[in-house]
């Protein structure tokens, strides 16, 4: 089963970009499609590869912060392809 996961990394704390850029460059290198906006990184593959790859990363980029939150959307669906249409 193929999922498209959105998220958010918001640190609570002054130095709040290097556990963003820490999760954002691990994410790449997993091998799994991954594509960044300004507000969000998507992580898109089948289910158990990539909550493995997310959770992992997740959990060493919460070490690198004392407060924080992680906003996560999941959609039972590949949307890597999307494509407005308007």
């Amino acid at each position: 089963m193929n999922i498209s996961i959105e998220l958010t990394l918001t640190p609570i704390q002054d130095d709040f970009e290097p556990a963003i850029i820490h999760l954002i460059k691990a994410l790449r290198e997993s091998g799994l499609t991954v594509m960044e906006n300004p507000l969000s990184t998507q992580v898109y593959g089948e289910y158990d590869q990539v909550m493995e790859v997310v959770t992992k990363h997740v959990k060493s980029s919460f070490e690198l912060i004392d407060k924080g939150l992680l906003y996560m959307k999941i959609v039972k669906s590949d949307r890597s392809d999307y494509e407005p249409h308007f």
